[in-house]
């Protein structure tokens, strides 16, 4: 079978989701029986244009907002992440700020790795430092979901093709049922963006709509 993979890698192309689809990925694991919130470094470094890493993602401040006011009243889980070293960078390691020169800047307690303040974390809402992608790797993020006998993670965040895929991995790799709403993530690149909602929707979680996402959390 050939396929043009310069065509745009996105959940509306069809043709690329028939072949994923044949090859066997994009199958639906749904919702479990409780949720949390997983929002993923929505801070100064990755949200403010003007910052080496940031881009324009009010629309997705404004959907995670959203859906923050009704896990509150819900009385569900939440869990921030940032990422933050030492000023040393010894957390972060050679391999890591060579192959990111960016991670240099991720200071902790610098404005950078602050969350945005719309976002309005409470005292009871844990904000875990990650030092990779993953909001699961080197941090207590798993041990703190199978504490509240957590089986679905609904991610939100940035970026889309960097911690917001790498957290979706490591999720579905750690059995949770996985929810992606697409208005919710975003990335500094749309190309990158709608690559890696495709790569989460056929391998780690289902990508749905906010609306959906939305009427699916009344029912907790």
């Amino acid at each position: 079978m050939s396929f043009d993979y310069s065509e745009a890698h996105s959940l509306d192309n069809a043709e690329m989701v028939r072949l994923y689809r044949e090859a066997g990925f994009g199958g639906r694991s749904g919702w479990g029986s409780k949720p949390a919130l997983l929002v993923i470094d929505l801070a100064g470094a990755w949200t403010a244009p003007e910052e080496q890493l940031g881009s324009d993602v009010e629309g997705v401040i404004d959907a995670t907002v959203e859906l923050l006011n009704i896990f509150r009243e819900k009385d569900l889980p939440i869990i921030f992440t940032t990422m933050a070293y030492d000023p040393a960078l010894m957390e972060a390691g050679p391999v890591v700020t060579s192959k990111t020169p960016h991670s240099t800047l991720m200071l902790r307690d610098s404005e950078r790795v602050q969350l945005r303040p719309e976002l309005g974390r409470l005292d009871e809402e844990p904000l875990v430092e990650k030092p990779r992608a993953s909001a699961f790797f080197g941090t207590n993020a798993l041990s703190m979901l199978i504490g509240q006998r957590v089986d679905t993670v609904v991610v939100v965040g940035v970026s889309t093709s960097g911690c917001v895929r790498s957290t979706c991995e490591s999720a579905f790799n750690n059995n949770f049922h996985v929810i992606v709403p697409r208005e919710a993530v975003g990335d500094r690149s749309h190309t990158g963006h709608q690559g890696a909602l495709l790569d989460i929707d056929s391998r780690f979680g289902d990508v749905v709509d906010l609306a959906e996402t939305i009427s699916e959390l009344k029912r907790f």
